[in-house]
């Protein structure tokens, strides 16, 4: 039987400067913890393996480095970590210069030799953080660097040999125009970037841009000029050779981010570091966000956790899974241990993120049912409602359906 593929994220909740908008786990203010905190993250990775079982039953095929800003902690501790998964995938089906391997990297916190680092320790994709090429906007929400940084950055990364580069861009940013994101779209074109991810601001609870929205100093974007923007994007990458192939992600051809496709896939992941999520056989857990916490756990690391992971399964009593559940909460939170049912349903949320939809036969083929039959009411409701269409062989949102695909992700909740 051949094994499952398996994803690894690695979270390093370290920043130069925490943006205005960014309600992830990070600090600004924690730098004294970097050394702790690495040695902690080499404890986990070998932890899990440790296990025969996990590279038994997994073959580990894309790892993904985000945070945070991984590119601002010395580049000596990114090197550290890909020694040790290294040292741990020896036995691995596939090499790590034969996988994906992603860094997140911020303009201002690279210089030259630090991305030869990187590329030495066989990372081979970077993910900059642009958001705006305009300097006054990247200003108001609190980034560190300027656009001219960012063209630095980027050039210095194709000068040591990265040839698979995503840039971010947001929109809905206040003060933001359309003038703004035809700007943005002509440079980051020219530059033929690989990958292009275009995220509109969600604005948290709590953080400093919802802060000042609620003191007047900056203004919520109108809803309608916002989509505007999203039509805008969408059309100009499309006819400049970007394929778009998930709500908030454009590609050229071969270069669609594999880690994240098999997120959306429903593949299984591990996820190392300070609140980072796992999904394994279909056990969704996650790691504490406390610092301390989090270091202290990683140094009572037993060697079992797989095991307990790979063992629960609602289809087994209650009272065999008490002693399993016990052995991962000691380290981890769990968070949901899905049932058939649940798997289905997560398969079509998910599916329904991807431009090309959930596919009909793929569907059959891992769960047997047939997801029209299965959700013919939920489906019935979105096609009325212009949402989603069946074309063929797949399930997929339509225009109205981009523009409001939370509605559609509820009816699978």
């Amino acid at each position: 039987m051949e094994n499952k593929e398996l994803g690894i994220y690695i979270h390093i909740p370290f920043c130069q400067h925490k943006c205005d908008y960014c309600d992830f786990v990070s600090f600004s203010n924690k730098q004294e913890y970097i050394e702790n905190y690495i040695e902690a993250v080499k404890k986990e990775i070998s932890n899990y393996f440790k296990e025969k079982i996990l590279l038994e039953t997994y073959t580990v095929t894309t790892i993904y480095i985000g945070g945070g800003t991984p590119s601002y902690i010395n580049s000596k501790y990114i090197c550290e970590i890909m020694e040790v998964l290294e040292n741990n995938l020896k036995q691995n089906p596939i090499k790590l210069e034969d996988m994906e391997i992603t860094i997140e990297v911020n303009p201002g916190t690279v210089n030259k030799e630090k991305l030869e680092q990187f590329r030495k320790a066989k990372i081979n994709r970077l993910s900059i953080g642009l958001q705006s090429t305009n300097n006054k906007i990247l200003k108001e929400i609190g980034r560190i660097h300027t656009f001219e940084q960012f063209l630095e950055t980027y050039q210095m990364a194709k000068e040591v040999g990265f040839d698979n580069i995503n840039v971010d861009l947001m929109i809905g940013l206040p003060n933001q125009t359309i003038e703004d994101i035809k700007r943005s779209l002509e440079e980051v074109i020219q530059l033929n970037s690989t990958h292009i991810s275009v995220y509109s601001l969600i604005i948290e609870e709590g953080t400093v841009i919802a802060q000042k929205i609620e003191k007047h100093q900056l203004q919520e974007m109108d809803e309608e000029l916002e989509r505007n923007m999203y039509w805008y994007v969408k059309n100009t990458l499309e006819l400049n050779g970007y394929t778009h192939y998930e709500i908030s992600n454009f590609a050229k051809e071969g270069k669609e981010s594999k880690h994240n496709l098999n997120c959306w896939k429903q593949k299984e992941y591990i996820g190392i570091g300070l609140s980072a999520h796992s999904y394994l056989n279909y056990v969704r857990y996650t790691n504490t966000s406390e610092m301390e916490q989090y270091i202290t756990r990683m140094d009572n690391l037993n060697g079992k956790i797989v095991k307990d992971i790979l063992k629960l399964s609602k289809n087994k009593e209650k009272t065999n899974l008490e002693e399993n559940e016990k052995n991962i909460e000691a380290i981890y939170e769990l968070e949901e241990i899905q049932d058939l049912e649940d798997r289905k349903k997560e398969y079509m949320l998910l599916g329904l993120r991807k431009i090309e939809g959930v596919q009909i036969s793929k569907f059959k083929e891992k769960y047997i049912d047939n997801p029209i039959f299965l959700y013919r009411k939920e489906l019935e409701k979105l096609v009325e409602e212009k949402l989603v269409i069946i074309d063929g062989d797949y399930i997929k949102l339509t225009n109205k359906g981009l523009d409001l695909a939370n509605l559609v992700w509820e009816e699978f909740v």
